[in-house]
C-alpha cells in the first residue's frame, strides 16, 4: 500500500473516533482525547498532502533543479502542521484546566450530570 493511502486512512479513522468520542461518550476527559485524536488526524492529512517523494525541501548544490522540484516536500503544510500543534497543545491545557474546575464544582466528570445541574 502507498504511504500516502496509508496515511489518508489512517488520518479517516482518527477523525471518525474522534467524532464519535465527541459526540456519544459521556465523560469530559473522553471528549478531550477525541478531540486530540482528530486533531491529529487532521495534522496526518496535511502531513500527507505535502508529501512529494520523500526529499526535505531543502535544495542541495549537486542536486538538481527538476529533481528538487519534483520530489521534495511542500514546506507550506509542515508549516501548517507545527502552527496547530502548537495551537492544539495550549488548547488542551486550558481544556484539561476548564474541566478540573467541573471536576471541583459538580465532583463528577460526565457531562450529562453537568449538563442536567445547570
Amino acid at each position: 500500500m502507498e504511504l500516502q493511502v496509508a496515511s489518508f486512512i489512517t488520518a479517516g479513522l482518527l477523525i471518525v473516533i474522534g467524532l464519535y468520542g465527541v459526540f456519544f461518550v459521556d465523560n469530559v476527559i473522553k471528549k478531550i482525547i477525541a478531540l486530540s485524536a482528530m486533531g491529529n488526524g487532521v495534522n496526518l492529512v496535511l502531513i500527507a498532502m505535502g508529501y512529494n517523494g520523500g526529499v526535505v525541501p531543502i535544495k542541495l548544490p549537486n542536486m538538481p533543479f527538476e529533481v528538487f522540484a519534483s520530489k521534495s516536500a511542500y514546506p507550506l503544510p509542515q508549516a501548517l502542521v507545527l502552527t496547530n500543534i502548537v495551537i492544539e497543545a495550549s488548547m488542551l491545557a486550558i481544556m484539561l484546566a476548564l474541566s478540573m474546575v467541573l471536576y471541583k464544582k459538580y465532583k463528577t466528570l460526565k457531562a450529562s450530570v453537568i449538563l442536567k445541574e445547570d
